[in-house]
């Protein structure tokens, strides 16, 4: 873990090389429908070959209960306390694009979404506006005018979008207006007990002239939400924590950003898994020892509600993973940074399963990569935070603790 006191003194430097895959909306639970998880319904036989000879375990992302965010997610697979580094949306949004984003000001991750005549939410993602349309609207965006503060509006990906606040006085301890669910109003953005008004009050209009604009621009989308309020922040440094020479490829640009703040070196890559792959295999042999990897199509169809789409996201990833083994890595991981069951069309609390495959891996013959598998697993059940030291441990990274 980052905080672990002793760290500095036990990590060490080896050639060894480690993957962590990390496959966004891993986890699911059995849907009451199909009697199963998506896991258990898809057909993974090279996933499956790899959990009979890693070692398993599930893992809790945050506390028990506690849904997280996909930023909590990821920051606990590094390693990071998720309620002590806690970063905001719009700033891992906006460092992923290259945003302009200053250390006085405020970054917000936009949807565009769809409302109904009473300015219901009807679609938090507009039937997933694609990326062309987010960028005709974003122009449009740009054209509002605030009183007192200075906005920029940048486009990301399909439906998202992010919004950088500037001026004196600007503040991200505000509430958001993205309710984070349908059928209801968005919500009115509020200052924080004891604050002042002026960034709600810019919230607030923005949201009002953007619903006036979107209007006549003959879209799906007809409104924006706004989430994620935040600022540059200052955290320990992945590699100079750990020892590692660490690269992060990724698709989405948050995780991009993630990725940055934490200080891993950002390989570039095209909007695919398969593009991912291609740049780890043109990027494995060289300074790397560590390579972060990222695959989002299974947690979209799990927002989605799509049982069938999730397990076929999961079997396209299984067909994929020979591209990984091939590069035969010291240390291979599988895991997930949080669960998205269609059962529930969202983020749940659920553990996460998890692979680690080394040579010192205790696997169990005949075991499969499941929820209710990883559970029985050598490893058993682990915070998300705890599983880097494993995985350092699997490489040979760390020296003996104490006298």
């Amino acid at each position: 873990m980052i905080d672990f006191p002793y760290l500095s003194n036990i990590c060490r430097t080896t050639s060894s090389k480690i993957i962590m895959v990390v496959v966004d909306g891993l986890g699911g639970m059995r849907h009451p429908k199909y009697g199963m998880s998506e896991l258990e319904a898809a057909k993974i036989p090279a996933l499956d070959t790899l959990a009979s000879g890693s070692s398993c375990g599930v893992t809790i992302p945050v506390l028990p209960g506690i849904t997280p965010g996909s930023g909590p997610g990821h920051m606990a697979l590094f390693g990071y306390n998720p309620v002590k580094y806690l970063l905001g949306r719009g700033v891992l949004e906006g460092m992923g694009i290259g945003a302009n984003i200053g250390p006085s000001d405020v970054a917000a991750r936009g949807n565009f979404c769809r409302i109904d005549s009473e300015g219901k939410i009807l679609d938090r993602r507009a039937g997933r506006l694609d990326s062309s349309e987010c960028k005709r609207l974003v122009e449009l965006l740009n054209r509002i005018e605030l009183d007192k503060v200075q906005f920029e509006v940048y486009p990301v990906m399909d439906y998202r979008f992010v919004l950088v606040l500037r001026g004196e006085g600007i503040s991200p301890s505000i509430t958001e207006t993205d309710p984070q669910v349908e059928g209801e109003l968005p919500n009115k953005s509020e200052p924080l007990p004891g604050l002042p008004n002026m960034t709600a009050n810019a919230i607030n209009e923005f949201t009002q002239k953007a619903t006036g604009v979107l209007k006549g621009a003959g879209s799906e989308a007809n409104g924006v939400l706004l989430r994620g309020f935040s600022g540059l922040p200052s955290i320990p440094q992945f590699g100079a924590s750990y020892g590692l020479t660490p690269a992060a490829i990724a698709a989405y640009p948050m995780y991009r950003g993630l990725a940055q703040l934490v200080g891993m070196d950002v390989i570039s890559c095209e909007s695919t898994f398969e593009s991912e792959l291609r740049v780890l295999k043109a990027n494995y042999i060289g300074k790397f020892d560590y390579f972060f990897i990222h695959y989002k199509l299974a947690d979209s169809a799990g927002e989605d509600g799509d049982f069938e789409m999730k397990i076929k996201k999961l079997e396209e990833f299984d067909a994929h993973l020979e591209c990984i083994t091939a590069l035969d890595p010291e240390v291979l991981v599988v895991c997930g940074d949080h669960a998205t069951p269609s059962y529930t069309s969202s983020h749940s609390w659920h553990p996460v399963p998890f692979l680690i495959k080394s040579q010192y891996s205790e696997g169990a013959a005949g075991a499969s990569f499941s929820e209710n598998s990883c559970r029985l697993g050598s490893v058993g059940s682990i915070n998300a935070e705890q599983l880097m030291l494993s995985v350092l441990a699997h490489a040979g990274k760390l020296n003996k603790f104490g006298p």
